[in-house]
């Protein structure tokens, strides 16, 4: 179960030549921003992944103004886990009991997939947030989600997973995050 003390969010690779390719990239990005926002105000803690910025550029500016203020993990290997440093914050989590993953991002069936398929090796707990996470071509993404699925991360979206965090009608930040979602 989803609880703040025991999540991480990881962000990857929204970036400013990868979204205007990506299927409906605009509701990805406005779906995404909300998401980021709630688990902000549940202070789950994000680590941001840019691959290869020189080629694909910076975080697009939906997403990096609802992070605030954040320093983008560089990588070259498509799956997050494989870059030794991003490896290091993920597992630093991991020490202070964070030992359950959201994960968002594109492209769904190439960095998105091979991160979640090595974090569950890793035995992490590994939740695809599937309105939250695309693919240029819709099938692409259909198939990788599958995938992910067999493989053992758990798919739920947006609005499941932040009031799974707040475990009770009675959290502080109810109101906060039902406004959000709406």
């Amino acid at each position: 179960m989803l609880t703040t003390e025991n999540t991480l969010l990881l962000v990857i690779d929204f970036q400013e030549r990868m979204m205007p390719v990506i299927h409906d990239s605009d509701a990805l990005l406005e779906r995404t921003a909300k998401f980021i926002k709630g688990c902000k105000l549940l202070e789950v803690p994000a680590l941001v992944t840019q691959q290869y910025t020189k080629g694909l550029g910076v975080t697009v500016p939906q997403i990096s103004e609802a992070l605030g203020k954040f320093e983008p993990l560089e990588k070259v290997a498509f799956s997050c886990y494989m870059d030794e440093k991003i490896k290091e914050n993920i597992d630093r989590h991991r020490k202070t009991g964070r030992n359950h993953i959201l994960i968002t991002g594109v492209e769904a069936h190439i960095c998105v997939q091979q991160t979640v398929l090595q974090l569950l090796e890793a035995d992490y707990n590994v939740y695809l947030i599937a309105d939250c996470a695309g693919s240029r071509n819709p099938s692409d993404f259909d198939y990788a989600r599958r995938r992910m699925a067999q493989a053992g991360a758990i798919i739920t979206t947006l609005e499941s997973a932040l009031f799974e965090l707040m475990l009770t009608a009675e959290h502080p930040g109810r109101k906060e995050i039902s406004a959000l979602v709406k």
